[in-house]
C-alpha cells in the first residue's frame, strides 16, 4: 500500500473502526466515572457539596493550564504514541482510587490527585483527537466519521448512568475498575492502528505557536462571538452540572440507581437533539441554531423552580431531557462552524486556544458553585442551597445571547480563515 493511501484512504478504512471502537468503550467508562466518583464522596467519604465541587474542578483544571501547550506539542509528538500514552496513564490513575479504598487510605485529597491527573492526560488526547482522525479519514468523509463518533458519545450517555447506577449498587467504588479497563481497551485498538501519516510539522516555537493560536482564535468575528457565548455558558453550565448529584442524594434523597435511572432517561434528549440538529439547522440556519440552542439549553434549568412541588425524579428527568436535548443542538452547530472556517493545519492549536478560553473558566465555576451551596446549605438547607445556586447558573447561560445573537448574519458576510503564510512561521522561528 502506497504512502497516498494511508494519507487518502477512500472510505472510512480499518484504523478508523478500530479508532471508533476504542472510544465507544471508553464513553461508557467515562460516564462511570463522572457518577461514580461523586457517589463514593457522598456516600463512603460524608463530603460536602464544597468538597465535591473541589474534585470536580480537579477534573477541568488541566484545561487552561494545558490546552495551549497541548495544541503545540500534538503539531509535533508522534500523534498515535501520545493517544496510547495518554490512555495508560488514565486507566493508571482510575485503578488507583479503589486500589486506595482497597488498602484504606482513600480521602478527598487522592481523588483530587488522580482526577487531576485523569484531565491532564484528557487534555493531551482530545487535543490531538482532532488532527488524529484528520490524518487516517479522507476529507469527504470527515462529517460521516466525526457523525459516528458523536452517536458513541450520545449512546453512551443514554445507557451509560444507569449501567453506572447498577455497578455502584453491586460494587460501589470498585465499579471503576470498568471505566480503568476501558482506557486499557482503547489503548490496544489505537495500538493496533497502522502508523499515521507523517504531517507537516510546524516551523514556530512551542510559545510562538500557542500565541498565534489564540490571536487567530481571537481574531476572526465568528470564533470571537462563539468563544464568547461558550464562555458565559462556561460560567454558569459547570455549576449546575456538578451540584446535581448534591441536589439529588442530599436534597432529595435519591438512591444511586434511581439517580442513574433519571440521568439514562434524560439522555434520550440528547440522541433526539442530535437527530434533529441537522434537519433544523439546514431550515433555520447555523448561526441562528447557535444562539437559539444555548439559550434553551441554559433555560432549561428553570424546571428546578418545581423541585419540590413534584416529585424529584420527574423533574429532574424532564429538566435534564431539555438540557441535554438543546445541547446537542449547540455541539454539532458550533464543531461545524468552526470546522468550515479553520484550515485543518491550524486545527489543533486554535481548538487549543478555544479550549483554553472556554473551559479555563470552569475550575473557578464549579469552586464557586461548591463554595456558594455549602455557605447557603448551613442558612436554608441542602436542596434549596443547591435549587438556588443553580438557578443562579442558568440565568448566566442564558446571558449567552448576547454573543451568540446576529451570528447567522456574519456568517454570511465574513470570509472563512485563511491559512497561516508559511513565510511568517519561519520569520518567527528564525527570531
Amino acid at each position: 500500500m502506497s504512502a497516498a493511501d494511508v494519507e487518502v484512504p477512500a472510505r472510512l478504512s480499518r484504523d478508523f473502526h478500530l479508532l471508533w471502537s476504542g472510544q465507544t468503550v471508553s464513553y461508557v467508562g467515562d460516564r462511570v466515572t463522572m457518577f461514580v466518583v461523586p457517589a463514593t464522596m457522598v456516600f463512603l467519604l460524608g463530603s460536602s457539596a464544597f468538597q465535591v465541587g473541589l474534585v470536580s474542578t480537579a477534573q477541568y483544571l488541566a484545561i487552561p493550564l494545558l490546552s495551549l501547550v497541548a495544541g503545540a506539542l500534538a503539531d509535533r509528538w508522534d500523534m498515535r504514541r501520545m493517544l496510547i500514552a495518554c490512555d495508560l496513564i488514565r486507566f493508571a490513575a482510575i485503578a488507583a482510587i479503589p486500589v486506595a479504598y482497597w488498602r484504606g487510605v482513600l480521602s478527598v485529597p487522592l481523588l483530587f490527585g488522580c482526577v487531576a491527573v485523569v484531565s491532564a492526560a484528557t487534555v493531551f488526547f482530545n487535543i490531538g483527537y482532532m488532527p488524529a482522525v484528520a490524518t487516517i479519514v479522507h476529507k469527504g468523509e470527515l462529517v460521516r466519521a466525526n457523525a459516528r463518533m458523536e452517536a458513541s458519545r450520545t449512546v453512551s450517555e443514554l445507557g451509560g448512568p444507569a449501567l453506572a447506577g447498577a455497578l455502584y449498587q453491586g460494587l460501589g467504588v470498585f465499579s471503576l475498575l470498568v471505566d480503568a479497563a476501558t482506557y486499557l481497551a482503547s489503548a490496544v485498538t489505537i495500538r493496533a492502528m497502522r502508523p499515521f501519516a507523517q504531517r507537516e510539522r510546524p516551523h514556530q516555537r512551542i510559545l510562538a505557536r500557542s500565541v498565534t493560536g489564540m490571536r487567530r482564535n481571537w481574531s476572526d468575528p465568528v470564533l470571537r462571538r462563539s468563544t464568547a457565548g461558550t464562555l458565559l455558558a462556561n460560567i454558569g453550565g459547570p455549576i449546575f452540572v456538578t451540584q446535581m448529584p448534591v441536589l439529588a442524594y442530599q436534597g432529595l434523597h435519591m438512591s444511586a440507581g434511581v439517580f442513574g435511572a433519571v440521568m439514562s432517561v434524560a439522555a434520550c434528549g440528547s440522541i433526539l437533539g442530535a437527530l434533529i440538529a441537522p434537519k433544523v439547522s439546514r431550515r433555520v440556519g447555523s448561526g441562528r441554531m447557535l444562539a437559539l440552542s444555548m439559550v434553551a439549553h441554559s433555560a432549561s434549568g428553570l424546571g428546578l423552580l418545581f423541585v419540590p412541588r413534584f416529585p424529584g425524579a420527574i423533574v429532574l428527568a424532564a429538566t435534564l431531557t431539555s438540557y441535554g436535548f438543546f445541547f446537542a443542538w449547540y455541539n454539532i452547530n458550533s464543531a461545524a462552524v468552526r470546522q468550515a472556517r479553520v484550515p485543518v493545519a491550524d486545527q489543533a492549536i486554535i481548538h487549543g486556544a478555544y479550549r483554553t478560553i472556554t473551559w479555563g473558566v470552569i475550575p473557578i465555576s464549579t469552586f464557586v458553585g461548591g463554595w456558594a451551596v455549602t455557605r447557603l446549605a448551613a442558612q436554608i438547607g441542602v436542596l434549596d442551597a443547591a435549587k438556588y445556586a443553580m438557578l443562579a447558573a442558568t440565568v448566566i447561560g442564558i446571558a449567552s445571547i448576547v454573543p451568540l445573537g446576529g451570528m447567522q448574519r456574519l456568517l454570511s458576510t465574513a470570509a472563512p480563515m485563511a491559512a497561516a503564510p508559511p513565510q511568517r512561521s519561519t520569520v518567527e522561528a528564525s527570531a
